[in-house]
């Protein structure tokens, strides 16, 4: 269960990620883009900044919730492996 959230949540991320980079190319200055290519808060910083004046409102919150099921996922998967080896001699 934890690698499907996982999963999901990243390739969420990922497709949010690259929305916003298209709007930031297409609305600002290209270095914000370039920026946000190699800084992925960064765009998550300036995709909540300017989600009003860019209509992102949805992007961001699909965008958010992402990010709290890889989180959760990434938990469980952790915690998955480390009780799996609790209890085994290496």
């Amino acid at each position: 269960m934890g690698i499907l959230l996982l999963s999901l949540g990243g390739l969420g991320l990922l497709a949010c990620w690259i929305i916003v980079l298209i709007k930031m190319f297409k609305t600002e200055k290209p270095l914000l883009g370039i920026i946000g290519i190699f800084c992925g808060l960064w765009a998550y910083i300036w995709g909540w900044m300017n989600s009003g004046k860019h209509g992102l409102q949805k992007i961001m919150l699909i965008w958010t919730a992402c990010w709290i099921l890889y989180i959760i996922g990434a938990i469980m998967t952790g915690t998955f492996s480390a009780s799996a080896h609790v209890g085994t001699s290496p």
